[in-house]
């Protein structure tokens, strides 16, 4: 459980962040062992802000969107997405 209360309110790649830090914990702190945990805290970071950037330049606010919405937001996403 984090520590902060209002952690996952706040930062909508914490599942991502601690992640990567078990990862790091788990061996030894050798990142190279841990790249696949980094890009995927990246990517997540890159869409949020995205998101925040997007309701920011709309007027939405809160500019980062309720915990409640954004699993919708993502699949909103994935399902729009271009294909590579």
């Amino acid at each position: 459980m984090p520590r902060n209360p209002n952690a996952e309110r706040d930062n909508p790649c914490l599942k991502e962040q601690e992640l990567s830090f078990k990862c790091l914990n788990k061996n030894n702190f050798d990142r190279d062992k841990c790249e696949v945990y980094f890009a995927n805290y990246n990517n997540c970071k890159e869409f949020w802000n995205k998101v925040r950037s997007d309701r920011r330049a709309q007027g939405i606010v809160p500019y980062l969107p309720p915990v409640e919405e954004r699993a919708e937001i993502k699949a909103d996403y994935m399902k729009t997405k271009p294909k590579l």
